[in-house]
């Protein structure tokens, strides 16, 4: 299988999880204090939403790849 392919693909995954789930979320480290024996920290939850138009055009994109992959010279 070519580099071309496997880009394909993974291209086409995450594009339909884009589509999928709309969006994702992740905890930011943000503040970090040490004073003495006692640890303070600061979490931040961050949401990102993924448009329908990228997750969209991701799947044509790795489909358009997947064909060009197919090409023999």
């Amino acid at each position: 299988m070519s580099s071309i392919n496997i880009v394909a693909i993974a291209l086409i995954i995450a594009g339909a999880l884009g589509l999928a789930y709309g969006s994702f979320s992740y905890t930011k480290q943000t503040d970090k204090a040490v004073i003495g024996p006692l640890v303070l920290s600061v979490s931040e939850k961050e949401t990102v939403n993924v448009p329908v138009w990228v997750g969209g055009g991701a799947i044509v994109l790795g489909g358009l790849l997947l064909l060009v992959g197919r090409r023999k010279p």
